[in-house]
């Protein structure tokens, strides 16, 4: 049995944003418009889990 090197390992990647292939310097992204985009995203709230808890009050000290 041939022993498996770790770049065989990896499968070839699509960017999460468009689906072209990942490039090495972006990875898992293929450019950086895409990985511009997702961290966009990020910051929008997108990838945000819906839970059922209710926010919890602001403890800053700064009461009205």
């Amino acid at each position: 049995m041939a022993a498996i090197s770790p770049v065989q390992k990896l499968a070839p990647r699509r960017c999460p944003i468009c689906g072209k292939p990942a490039l090495p310097q972006y990875r898992p992204f293929c450019s950086a418009r895409c990985a511009q985009l997702d961290l966009g995203r990020w910051l929008k709230g997108d990838y945000r889990v819906p839970t059922e808890e209710a926010p919890e009050d602001s403890d800053d000290g700064q009461g009205g």
